[in-house]
């Protein structure tokens, strides 16, 4: 049974990851940088919650006659989650070595969003942290923004799978004598 719900998910995952991987470099030859996008209106949300529901789905429908209990739902959704953020990020590492401009047009482009904060928010953050990213953003890597996606969309996946593993969920009803 686990392995049945482990081998449904990381199928959706690793399409999921696929399908994540060429949105991001059609964003990046649209002209907009996928890494660039704030994490609270990035596609992986939307990503995510499609295809950790349809996992599920399939896997409570097809394999368990309807029941799906949260830690299955967790389990799942979590595997697909962590399957897609890693397929994603290793096609992302490749592409990003292949792709003399990725880096630096993303501290390029990060540059000059930071030298546009308002004083006050620089305020806010602190003249210290502002200015040390600031001076650490040329030496930036391939390896240093895979690390970055892979923490946001661990982080972004936790939130998406709980929503939807408890949206999912269906316990056995009681059969009373």
């Amino acid at each position: 049974m686990t392995s049945r719900l482990l081998r449904i998910s990381a199928r959706w995952g690793a399409v999921a990851g696929v399908l994540a991987f060429i949105m991001l470099v059609m964003m990046y030859y649209m002209g907009r940088h996928p890494l660039m996008i704030s994490p609270f209106l990035d596609f992986r949300i939307l990503l995510f919650g499609v295809f950790v529901y349809f996992s599920l789905k399939e896997f409570r429908d097809y394999d368990q006659g309807g029941v799906l209990y949260f830690w299955q739902a967790s389990l799942g959704g979590t595997t697909v989650v962590v399957i897609m953020t890693l397929v994603t990020s290793a096609l992302l590492l490749i592409f990003g070595s292949w792709e003399k401009g990725f880096v630096p047009g993303y501290v390029t482009e990060m540059t000059a969003y930071l030298k546009g904060f308002p004083k006050e928010e620089i305020d806010r953050i602190g003249k210290k942290i502002y200015e040390s990213n600031l001076n650490t953003l040329p030496t930036t890597n391939i390896w240093q923004l895979t690390q970055t996606y892979i923490l946001q969309g661990l982080i972004i996946g936790f939130f998406v799978n709980i929503i939807v593993s408890v949206i999912l969920r269906r316990q056995p009803k009681n059969q009373s004598i």
